[in-house]
């Protein structure tokens, strides 16, 4: 289907002499005698493009830009005077129209205008349908946040994440900071560009500024051919460079002349290429503590750390456990039981959301009828030989013990739940599961 173009004039022979050369040209054109018009047209037939004229009575093309932009925000509007100036141009361009054009004007400029103002309207429709889909799976609403700690976090995603500035994303190894780089990523103008993750610590150091800047042929042995960095094939998009707190210091005053001049240089050449990067950084060390030492650059520093984000690690946020837990086991089709639950939510989790996560898979393998049990969480054999106690049994002594512990030490449920690191919830079904009552016996 053509797409279909509203033009509005109230001079009814300029309306209709402009209508035939849109259709000529291959588009759907109706024709409207005021702004009023405009809108009733608007109320009933779907429309692609506005082309108005500035001057009119009664509602005039300002006007009738700004009605549009309240009530069809989505579709593009094509200002058409004979009395352009600089003041009329900026205010039109303000409050949201595509272009303007003079007249009088060239009918293959109109039709060129109209094509570029429906392709850049296409783009959007496209680039917001995409950014859609990926935020539901990888964007800021996907990533599972029921604690303060995260829900804070994800706030800070949410409001940063159209901006270009750079971003510094603090916490332990395995707290999800690759996650949280693409999730700001997906929450900004960039989504349809690419998504570039470089490990700064799992590269050499000549391998690293290679690979980040990309050389000339020749430039070293083995460079047979040139290769761009990844600052070139991440042009338009995001670069997410992690571990960035173990770079040496060389390789630290490049990275800050990238940053200050947005520009790059291959090993071994001499051409400057302009790139347009938006940058997360990520490391689990404490750059401030870096910095003091001498092992960071303090400008560096300064230039990344313009949005700080820091990720808790999963012992300070217990409540997102559980959810987690369920999203892994779910990703490869097994449950988890109540026992198994009661297991996770006991444990320190030093390797964070990644620990979690192996820990979830290696249940998935080793479960038997698709339903995972502590002992297929440790991943070791239960020992079988006579009166030996099983993994399992083990575990339930130990949550036993430490349950009892707690509420001895504690003034009631709430007070015991916080020294075990749960919630009341999770506390009473382990008070209900093991049958403990004060300083009572497991229950059968």
């Amino acid at each position: 289907m053509s797409d279909r173009i509203l033009i509005v004039d109230d001079e009814r022979r300029m309306a209709e002499v402009l209508a035939l050369v849109l259709r000529r040209a291959g588009f759907q054109a109706r024709t409207a005698g005021s702004g009023e018009a405009a809108l009733a047209v608007l109320g009933k037939h779907p429309v692609d493009l506005v082309v108005t004229d500035l001057k009119m009575p009664g509602m005039d093309g300002v006007e009738l830009l700004r009605q549009i932009r309240a009530e069809h925000g989505a579709v593009p509007v094509l200002l058409m005077t004979a009395f352009a100036s600089v003041s009329t141009a900026v205010e039109a361009l303000r409050l949201g129209a595509f272009d303007y054009i003079t007249k009088p004007f060239d009918n293959a400029d109109l039709v060129a205008t109209c094509r570029r103002a429906l392709e850049t309207a296409e783009l959007r429709r496209q680039n917001a349908a995409l950014k859609a889909e990926l935020g539901h799976s990888r964007g800021p609403d996907s990533v599972i946040a029921e604690s303060d700690g995260m829900r804070g976090v994800l706030d800070v995603v949410r409001r940063v994440a159209g901006s270009t500035s750079t971003v510094l994303i603090t916490g332990e190894t395995g707290t999800g900071k690759e996650v949280v780089a693409r999730a700001l990523h997906v929450g900004s103008d960039r989504v349809g560009k690419p998504f570039v993750a470089v490990n700064s610590r799992a590269l050499a150091e000549g391998v690293l500024e290679s690979e980040l800047f990309g050389h000339e042929k020749g430039a070293f042995t083995g460079a047979h051919k040139a290769r761009p960095g990844v600052f070139e094939r991440a042009d338009g998009g995001t670069l997410f460079l992690d571990e960035i707190g173990d770079v040496d210091e060389r390789f630290q005053a490049k990275l800050l002349r990238v940053l200050q001049e947005r520009e790059v240089q291959r090993v071994g050449g001499d051409v400057v290429r302009k790139v347009d990067v938006r940058l997360i950084c990520a490391t689990h060390q404490d750059l401030p503590a870096a910095v003091e030492a001498g092992r960071f650059r303090q400008d560096l520093y300064f230039r990344l750390a313009v949005l700080p984000i820091h990720l808790p690690p999963l012992r300070e946020r217990p409540e997102d456990v559980l959810p987690l837990a369920r999203r892994f086991a779910g990703r490869h089709g097994v449950a988890l039981s109540e026992a198994a639950l009661d297991w996770l939510v006991a444990q320190r989790w030093p390797g964070n959301v990644r620990e979690l996560e192996n820990a979830v898979e290696r249940g998935s393998v080793l479960c038997r009828d698709g339903v995972i049990e502590p002992e297929d969480l440790v991943g070791l054999a239960a020992p079988t030989a006579a009166g030996a106690a099983t993994l399992r049994e083990a575990l339930d002594r130990a949550t036993v013990e430490a349950v009892r512990a707690a509420l001895a030490r504690a003034g009631g449920k709430a007070d015991a739940a916080r020294l075990l690191g749960v919630d009341r919830t999770t506390l009473h079904r382990l008070i209900k599961r093991h049958g403990i009552d004060g300083g009572g016996s497991v229950g059968e």
